[in-house]
């Protein structure tokens, strides 16, 4: 084929305005939320100020909503954790800010120190835990937003994938 005859019979795409995709207000993919959670936190100045540190329990705080969408702003002091726990029917991202966090599932422990990313399905068991000596700053992008925590009393080996019922879910 001659390419100039398919240049002609195609046309240019940039003539063709209702051909290309518009730009999204909100992100709708799982990469797209983790570009979101990635440009949130490279932006200091939109969360460090908000961040509070508290003793007694997590602290936490929604930082943003979006259409199927939650994002939260979460600080961990020394022993603080998560316990045993899944997200319902919520995917999510949890990227650390500042700090170093273990995560344990049935298959792995793991630290997290800052700039890592963890990615999940609904119905992923897991715990977070500082176990460090300094505090913790993660961001939580939930989609579609978080409206139960159902917690695990089993160790995450017998758990994995199990699922209770909203009554013994705390919210986030």
């Amino acid at each position: 084929m001659n390419s100039d005859n398919d240049l002609q019979i195609a046309g240019d795409i940039l003539e063709v305005p209702h051909l290309l995709q518009a730009p999204r207000e909100h992100p709708a993919t799982v990469a797209e939320f983790v570009g979101l959670a990635r440009s949130i936190a490279a932006d200091r100045a939109q969360w460090e100020h908000l961040v509070q540190y508290d003793a007694t329990t997590r602290w936490y705080h929604r930082l943003r909503t979006g259409p199927g969408y939650e994002v939260w702003l979460l600080s961990w002091v020394p022993g603080q954790g998560s316990g045993l726990h899944d997200h319902g029917r919520s995917s999510g991202v949890l990227t650390v800010l500042d700090g170093t966090l273990t995560e344990r599932t049935e298959r792995d422990t793991r630290a997290l120190g800052t700039g890592a990313q963890r990615v999940f399905a609904p119905g992923y068991v897991h715990e977070v835990v500082n176990d460090a000596l300094e505090p913790a700053v993660t961001l939580h992008v939930y989609f579609p937003g978080l409206t139960e925590m159902p917690m695990h009393s089993a160790p995450a080996a017998h758990c994995a994938g199990a699922s209770h019922d909203a009554a013994d879910a705390v919210s986030a």
